[in-house]
């Protein structure tokens, strides 16, 4: 179990990571980690994610106000987002949002990260939808991303990025990094002509390896969205539905 300073160097070394990885640019970006019910460390606003230092990081309360923070540093004001997802996922311990380069691109497009071509993307990420776009910084984001809260793990936001979330920090920057990687390779196989994509035989094969490695999270794999009626935001039908 991480002490708080260890969280918080973990925190800058994320963004270290985050910014190496051209996920943002500038002072873009943000992400929090879960200290208890009340309490959650978060970036600050105006900084950038590949040179902050522990100093750096404020800690606010389940309604996002400040409980800690040094002089000249606030928290995001996407913190709204990431109280959101706290709200609605019990299970979950780190948010991180990011402005990939691939998947922000998907995003802008309108276009959610649903096709399964990959069997790490199809067990890891299950279907990425795409939330409705939401103004930054006001309420209009966090309900937007409400209703894919009980379904997935991580989420496009429509002209925005993509945000994601985990029981823990790395976990959920994996998940960045891995649905990043998905957009990537899905761009670049339509421009060679489109994706060949897994039949349904196939995909019921791969969730079943995935109910056996025990993975954390909420996926189709466990429950499907698709059969409840929810569908990825401009997205006609869902690719992962089982029989």
């Amino acid at each position: 179990m991480l002490n708080e300073l260890e969280i918080k160097k973990q925190m800058c070394e994320i963004g270290k990571r985050v910014y190496n990885r051209n996920m943002v640019a500038a002072n873009d970006g943000n992400f929090s980690v879960k200290l208890n019910d009340n309490e959650f460390l978060c970036t600050p606003t105006g900084v950038s994610k590949g040179f902050m230092t522990p100093e750096y990081i404020c800690k606010v309360d389940a309604q996002g106000n400040v409980i800690e923070a040094n002089e000249g540093f606030r928290p995001s004001s996407e913190i709204k987002m990431h109280m959101r997802v706290y709200a609605k996922r019990p299970d979950v311990g780190a948010v991180v949002h990011a402005h990939p380069a691939f998947a922000t691109s998907f995003a802008i497009a309108g276009i959610p990260l649903a096709q399964p071509i990959m069997p790490e993307a199809v067990i890891s990420l299950g279907c990425v939808p795409l939330a409705p776009y939401g103004t930054p910084s006001t309420m209009e984001i966090p309900d937007s991303i409400e209703q894919y809260l009980p379904h997935f793990d991580s989420v496009l936001l429509e002209n925005h990025g993509a945000l994601s979330w985990a029981a823990d920090l790395l976990t959920a920057y994996h998940k960045m990094e891995s649905l990043e990687f998905y957009a990537e390779l899905l761009y670049k196989a339509r421009m060679l002509g489109g994706p060949q994509e897994f039949d349904k035989e196939n995909m019921k094969k791969l969730y079943g390896i995935r109910r056996q490695m025990g993975l954390k999270g909420n996926h189709p794999a466990d429950a499907c969205p698709g059969k409840e009626g929810l569908k990825c935001y401009k997205c006609d039908f869902c690719r992962y539905a089982e029989d």
